[in-house]
């Protein structure tokens, strides 16, 4: 995740991740007690009035309410436990892998109901998905496949596949060309808002109609951001976080003069195919997490015996806090949906509770099962 100095010509190149939900356990406790500051009693910091959901090793959705910090129920899953989710446009829908990657359990949000449960699977060919973004439309799934064929004493593995699934026919549409014909493992893809245009990101990000999947523009990110410069890249980011066709992350740039690698913070516009670009320092392996009034943004750098909390002002792009922290050995961070707490989370059935401010620890809230991801759903703005 790095960047370099604002320019009207910045470029950039994205690597989405498709959205993946967390598993979850039952046991919750509620806020801590006020505590005294200062001769009077001040209310500890409360989260917003978002919805948590998670995937656990029960095979469930659990589904937290942010303001109370309980369990309101559980999506019971038919597919097995849950892999990577990722929500429809309409927030209707989630779209689940299991841990095989051989199924995609479509479940409705509100209902808490599991609607379908798809597999490419046939016979003694598994087809497994290793990536899967719905579109804004809800009508087909754009997905990364491999078959795996078991002969008489060996397995034949097929190249990786892009393919369209559309959801009505419940069958595969169309094979979409990689480009220049170089296969990938996984395919980072993006849709405009109203799901006209689909972006590729490769070694430039192409520009995609979606009636034919025919490419239509070219956005060269491979190219430096500026002369002299290096090229930028960044990682995949929370669907939440911003408004539709914008992101806002960490990124990183190889300085061209001494081969170091620069941190920044960068702001993408994918209609307009600009990137404000800010350079932070040297770069160092940060997890990221952007407050949703984007004035606050965090850093999470976690190390063997060595975790802390950088607290990033968007407004002047600059570091204004390090704070070292009682750490575990993988850790994911999160802010919740009114911009009062950190949520820590990864590895195990705890999410901790941390003030913005003080970045000081208030309280756990413990679940009966170990979690696989972590997905805060914001209330509709």
């Amino acid at each position: 995740m790095p960047f370099l100095p604002t320019h009207s010509r910045h470029r950039i190149l994205a690597c989405l991740v498709p959205l993946v939900l967390v598993s979850v356990s039952l046991a919750a406790s509620g806020p801590t007690q006020a505590r005294p500051a200062g001769g009077k009693t001040v209310a500890p910091p409360v989260a917003g009035t978002g919805t948590i959901y998670a995937g656990t090793y029960k095979g469930t959705i659990a589904v937290i309410d942010e303001a109370t910090e309980k369990v309101l129920g559980e999506i019971q899953l038919k597919s097995g436990i849950p892999g990577r989710v990722a929500f429809s446009g309409d927030r209707a829908r989630l779209y689940i892998t299991d841990i095989s990657y051989e199924k995609i359990e479509i479940v409705d949000r509100e209902k808490r109901q599991s609607l379908d449960v798809l597999t490419l699977s046939e016979g003694k060919t598994k087809t497994r998905i290793w990536g899967m973004q719905p579109d804004p439309l809800d009508k087909y799934l754009i997905l990364v496949i491999k078959r795996y064929t078991l002969a008489q004493d060996h397995w034949e593995i097929g190249p990786p596949t892009l393919v369209q699934y559309d959801l009505a026919t419940r069958k595969i549409a169309r094979t979409i060309p990689w480009p220049k014909d170089e296969e990938r493992e996984r395919a980072s893809v993006v849709f405009s808002p109203d799901g006209k245009l689909m972006y590729l990101f490769a070694e430039d990000v192409l520009i995609y109609e979606t009636a034919g999947f025919t490419q239509v523009d070219k956005w060269d990110v491979s190219q430096p951001i500026e002369p002299g410069a290096g090229r930028v890249t960044f990682g995949g980011l929370d669907p939440f976080s911003d408004a539709p066709g914008f992101y806002t992350g960490m990124f990183t740039m190889q300085d061209p003069l001494q081969g170091r690698r620069i941190l920044g913070i960068g702001r993408v516009d994918l209609a307009n195919k600009k990137i404000d670009f800010h350079p932070v320092g040297p770069t160092r392996p940060l997890s990221w997490a952007v407050a949703p009034d984007h004035k606050r943004a965090y850093g999470l750098f976690s190390d063997i015996g060595e975790y802390e909390f950088w607290t990033i002002d968007l407004e002047t792009n600059r570091v204004i806090a390090r704070e070292s922290i009682e750490g575990r050995p993988r850790m994911s961070a999160r802010v919740s949906s009114n911009n009062n707490i950190i949520y820590i989370y990864t590895a195990g059935n705890t999410i901790d509770y941390y003030d913005v401010t003080t970045l000081k620890r208030l309280r756990t809230l413990t679940l009966d099962t170990d979690m696989t991801s972590f997905t805060l759903l914001p209330p509709k703005r």
